[in-house]
């Protein structure tokens, strides 16, 4: 007799058709059957739930948390069954023994860096085997350009040379043959974004190649943004690479109401012929580090060499004039908007919740100074929220039909931005049932079987007989987000279910204590 079976259910299917009342019968860690009056070992009475496919993110930050928190309830609480870890450019694999070093300090603001944590691989494929050892939900790896840039020629802002490069491209194609979906990068991050068109040309022909996807954070999400965005077409164009667009949106004052401008790019690229999807988060702030922010010749040489720039007048005097009368690349081209910056996390707690403008007013003190004394108290780790984002643009950016949903989630921080527990709740609370700019079915397409199509998952995302058990039941009337800005790590609620690969790890709405995921190989 088969092992479960969920019972009248609200089928929603992750093609966009409407969704049917059926029961759904789920045996080893497959869907068995889908129809009515059927039987098993155990049921769910689902009447009045909707039965989706397992959320998808498609731009994750979990990359220490799955293995050195194994709940991993921000996510599993959401729905989530699958994540897209390696992002920005900046992950753990591959690495030695130096850059490992090196990008444990500079990514410390987004992913932690947990005391006595086992460090022990150093490829692509060893930092896979480490997540089979069992994690809360399934995992993809996306190989990082900045990481493979640090192993072959450093921190340099310089082009390749000839055997660099070629180091590049084989550790990209290693990368991809050890199971690695594609590549990221991380374009308003060092070193990644010392790169130019050529040598990110040359590793999206290798990604090509082996069948695999670029998801590049472009190099301007304010000033100049839509020429970032034309930039990374214009390789797609020329690579024949598919292309990922992460965080797709228009954020700063420069661009808003510009978000049209960008869907008319895309959308005569892709009647060219260009393979383009993007993700997107249903929030206005977006997050990253305050290290970030610097130009990028502040940065480079590593931590290390910032550090040393902090601590010299002559240093900081140009950093302040790139960043408050320029506009640094690292702050997408915009003079720095001093009370839109909020930390987030620091070990300060002090500083959690103000704006620098805030943290410089109550001190006295010019914000840069307040700006540059918490990078340096900090050892480079502050993490922030940018107030930065317009309503008109998110909600055409998730209308479009190449969107997916990614939270971009930083786990780490004291007070991180709500969409690391609230991201896939708050579309079906907010923009479903609230404001109606998706309908249920279309949304759930977009968080589910259209982010497994431009992964090649063959047998993932939908809701079909022989697929994969990574589901979840929601209540579509009480469904919510509980996360905020002032209490993020809130569980979400009207999420009563959560199974991947046909094992719960949310039942009853409380996380048990599975561990059925694994990271998946293209």
């Amino acid at each position: 007799m088969t092992a479960l079976v969920v019972k009248g259910a609200t089928v929603v299917d992750g093609t966009g058709a409407p969704g049917r009342v059926a029961d759904v019968a789920i045996d080893g860690g497959r869907i068995e059957a889908i129809g009515a009056g059927l039987t098993g070992r155990r049921t769910i009475d689902a009447a009045g739930l909707v039965l989706a496919p397992g959320f998808i993110d498609m731009h994750a930050h979990s990359d220490l948390a799955l293995l050195a928190e194994p709940e991993h309830l921000a996510k599993v609480s959401q729905g989530v069954t699958c994540e897209v870890i390696g992002q920005d450019g900046l992950s753990y694999a591959p690495v030695d023994d130096r850059t490992l070093a090196e990008i444990r300090q500079a990514i410390a603001g987004w992913n932690g860096d947990p005391p006595g944590f086992d460090w022990s691989w150093r490829s692509v494929g060893e930092y896979l085997d480490r997540l089979d050892e069992g994690i809360a939900v399934n995992a993809c790896y996306l190989v990082p350009q900045g990481a493979v840039r640090m192993l072959a020629m450093g921190w340099d802002d310089r082009p390749p040379t000839t055997a660099e490069l070629d180091r590049q491209r084989e550790l990209v194609a290693d990368g991809m043959r050890e199971g690695a979906f594609g590549m990221s990068s991380g374009l308003t991050y060092v070193p990644g974004m010392y790169a130019g068109d050529d040598e990110l040309a040359a590793l999206c022909e290798v990604v090509c190649a082996e069948g695999g996807f670029y998801a590049p954070h472009h190099r301007s999400y304010g000033a100049g943004a839509l020429e970032a965005y034309a930039e990374m077409i214009a390789l797609a164009r020329r690579t024949g690479c598919p292309l990922h667009l992460a965080h797709a949106t228009m954020n700063f004052g420069v661009n808003k109401g510009r978000a049209p401008d960008l869907v008319r790019l895309l959308d005569e690229a892709i009647a060219d012929g260009c393979d383009i999807s993007l993700d997107t988060y249903p929030y206005l702030p977006g997050s990253t580090t305050l290290a970030a922010l610097l130009p990028s010749w502040a940065s480079e040489g590593g931590p290390a060499a910032i550090l040393a720039r902090l601590a010299d007048p002559a240093e900081r005097a140009r950093i302040r004039h790139a960043m408050e009368v320029e506009g640094s690349d690292g702050s997408h081209g915009v003079p720095a908007e001093w009370d839109t910056i909020e930390v987030s996390g620091s070990p300060d707690p002090a500083a959690v919740g103000r704006t620098i403008a805030e943290l410089a007013a109550a001190s006295g003190r010019p914000a840069f100074e307040v700006f540059t004394e918490r990078l340096v108290a900090d050892d480079l780790s502050t993490t922030i929220l940018q107030h930065v984002g317009h309503e008109e643009n998110v909600q055409t950016m998730m209308r479009h039909p190449a969107h997916t949903g990614g939270s971009d989630g930083l786990l780490a921080a004291a007070k991180p931005h709500p969409r690391a527990w609230g991201t896939f709740p708050r579309y079906l609370a907010r923009y479903v049932r609230e404001l109606g700019v998706l309908s249920l079915e279309e949304c759930v397409a977009h968080l589910t079987g259209r982010a497994a199509r431009r992964l090649r998952l063959a047998d993932r995302g939908l809701v079909r007989t022989g697929f994969h058990a990574d589901l979840v039941l929601f209540d579509p009337v009480t469904v919510r987000d509980a996360a905020t800005f002032d209490d993020p790590k809130q569980q979400a609620e009207g999420i009563p279910y959560v199974l991947v690969g046909g094992t719960a790890v949310i039942e009853d709405g409380r996380r048990t204590s599975a561990l059925p995921g694994r990271s998946l190989r293209r």
